[in-house]
This record gives C-alpha cells, structure tokens and sequence, in this order.
C-alpha cells in the first residue's frame, strides 16, 4: 500500500497553477534554466501542443466496475502509471529539491530517477527510497569514472539504469546565455539583484548551503573554482553515445537497463539488438534539437513498430493527467515528467512532491472514469486520433 494519502493544495489545481506560483517564488535565471527550451522554443511548445492533438472516445453505456492506476514495469508494480524524471541541477531551482521529490515517490509508490548532474547522491536517493530510485548516467568520457558510478549504483541497489543518448553536444540556450548559466556560471549584480527579491529562496538556499553535483563529488579535484568546475564538466562530459558505449555497459548492469533520449525507429531497433530492456522517447524536454520531431510522434510509431519488443515509455511534454492519458492510449507503457515536478517544488517547498503527484493521479483517475478505462492498458482501445 501508498504511505501517501492523496492531498491536493486547492489554491493549485494544475500544473500551469504551480507554474505560475513557482515563477514567483524563485530568481528568474532559476525559473528559465527550469522553463526555458534551445534556440526559439519551437519544440519545448510542439511536445505539450501535439500531446494535446490525441483525442479519446469514451464508452459511457459500457459495464464499467472501476479504474485501477496500478501498472507494472520490470517486475514492480506501481501505484500510477507515471513518475519523476531526471532534472539537472534540481537544487538551483529549490533547496533540497531532489530529496523531497524522492521521498514523495517512494511514499506514492511511483519512481524517482537521479540524474548523474543533480545536487542529492545516489546513496543519499537510495537511503531515502529504499534502494527503489532509478538512476541516470550520463556517460563519461573515463571509464573509470563510468564503471565507478555503475558500481555505486548497484550497491545502492538501484533496480534500473538509465543511460542517456541525447546529449551528444550540450544545447543551445539563450535564456541561460543572458542569464550566465553557462559553464562556468556567472554570478553578475543582476543575478544578485533577483536572489534579494526572492528572500524565502535565498534564506533556504542559505540555510542548506550552495548546490553541488553530490554524486560527481568524489571524482572531482578539491576546491575547484568555478572556471576550473567549467572545465571540469566540459572534460568530463563530452562526447557522444554509440553502441560501442553501450555494449560494456549492458554487460556489467545486472538489473534492467533504458536507454533515454531515443527518437527514432532506427535507435530502437538498435537498442533492442544490444538487449537494453526500455527506451524513454524524448528529446530532452526540448533542451536539445529545435528543429526535431514533437516526442509523441516517434513514440506512435515506435510503439506500433517495437512495443511487443521492448518496454516503450515517453517523457518531455507532459503537464496533466490527461496528457499522461494521450500518451499511453499513443502506445507508452508509462510515462514520465520533469519539470510539473519541479514546478511543484519551486510553488510549494516539502509539499510539492507530494501535492504534484496527488494531484497527477486525481487527474488521470478523473479521465479513467471518465473514458471506462479499467486499468492504464485499456488506454489504446479509446485512442481516437493517432499523432504521426
């Protein structure tokens, strides 16, 4: 059973409600780091837009004995079809943000991935959930540090790893740009001028002291300044993932392993061949590729084509529950969101985890019911509209 019990805040009955309060409550280079996309946002809009183009049928006279959220994923059943994707640098946006969102997914039985470059430690998420969150690599360019983390990983007893393919180069971010949130950041007076307009934000950032990425800690020279931080990361993480890279790393992983970042039929179908066990379609939120597809477009067709080969699931786009609704009826096995969790956080400190997902699963119950969808497989059979 959930040790959480659903409780929503009725001041913030959607995503875009904790949006909006969270734009308030945090420096602005914090809140465009979260919110903003590359280049001109063209598919940061497209993801959620054509998300939104999906249309389900109800059935409204059928026989209907209630709806159940729980799905299995890799042999563990779930208490929701969704979960908390890997965010960068989570503790910029809210002091401790990692933590809390690990505790409300283990509490709401849903996962919580760690991205290699958040502010908490893997053995720090694995103490708060258990040995249940999942955790992101980003591939470095020493083998050493890669066979390290993996190493860690497994004796923190994370069920599954997560590797990531989208990040070959890092994107190109205007707002973070003008905003000095390049590598090495740049603290300038108009920064500073932000954090004293936001005093709940600087007085917790204070009080738990400046983010760090705590799980590179050991890999990293001490007292780094931030130019030597800069070049630290630039050395660290540069380069592209292939299936030469992939290949070690499926055989040292005992436990499940996803491929993330995948947006096309050919990458599936190379994921496949080298026995990965899922893929996470996404573009990185529309981080990465302007000028790429919308994520519920290769998910269709991914779907179609692999889904009886290999677990399917899609992140980057998704706001509500009946946007989690669209994209498992487009054929997803689950799904994940990243910055609606952030949002929360930012909006509503330690209960934003918990208010989030509450409110995800009120959502997605509501459209269940609504549809007479008795469990998250039914979905495809009330799929009106496919999105190619």
């Amino acid at each position: 059973m959930s040790k959480a019990k659903i409780a929503i805040n009725n001041n913030y009955p959607s995503v875009t409600d904790l949006r909006n309060k969270a734009k308030k409550k945090i420096p602005k280079f914090a809140f465009e780091y979260l919110d903003g996309g590359c280049n001109e946002d063209v598919n940061l809009i497209k993801n959620t837009s054509d998300i939104r183009k999906v249309e389900l049928s109800p059935s409204y006279l059928s026989k209907h004995t209630g709806s159940d959220m729980k799905t299995e994923l890799f042999g563990h059943t779930y208490d929701a079809p969704f979960g908390i994707a890997p965010v960068g640098l989570q503790g910029l946006m809210w002091p401790n943000a990692p933590e809390i969102l690990a505790k409300a997914a283990f509490e709401h039985k849903v996962p919580f991935i760690l991205s290699t470059v958040s502010t908490s430690s893997i053995e720090r998420i694995a103490e708060i959930t258990e040995g249940q969150a999942w955790f992101q690599l980003y591939h470095p360019t020493e083998n050493r540090l890669r066979d390290d983390m993996i190493q860690r990983a497994a004796q923190a007893e994370c069920p599954v790893l997560v590797i990531l393919s989208d990040v070959p180069t890092f994107g190109f971010r205007p707002r973070d740009i003008r905003n000095g949130l390049a590598m090495p950041p740049k603290m300038s007076v108009k920064n500073i001028l932000q954090i004293l307009g936001k005093p709940e934000w600087a007085m917790k950032t204070l009080i738990h002291g400046q983010p760090n990425f705590e799980t590179l800690k050991p890999y990293m020279p001490k007292n780094l300044d931030l130019k030597q931080l800069g070049k630290f990361m630039d050395q660290t993480f540069t380069g592209r993932l292939n299936e030469e890279k992939i290949k070690p790393i499926r055989d040292m992983w005992k436990g499940k392993l996803v491929l993330k970042g995948v947006a096309s039929e050919m990458d599936a179908e190379k994921a496949i061949r080298l026995g990965v066990d899922g893929i996470i379609v996404s573009n990185h939120g529309g981080r990465q590729l302007d000028a790429g597809e919308s994520t519920i477009r290769p998910l269709t067709r991914i779907a179609e084509k692999y889904g009886d080969q290999i677990k399917v699931m899609m992140d980057s786009g998704l706001r509500s529950g009946p946007d989690i609704a669209r994209t498992m009826a487009s054929g997803a096995e689950f799904t994940f969101l990243g910055r609606s969790f952030m949002y929360g956080v930012a909006a509503l400190g330690n209960t934003g985890g918990n208010h989030t997902i509450s409110l995800l699963k009120t959502e997605l119950q509501q459209v269940m019911e609504q549809v007479c969808c008795e469990n998250t497989t039914d979905f495809p059979n009330h799929l009106i509209k496919k999105i190619y």
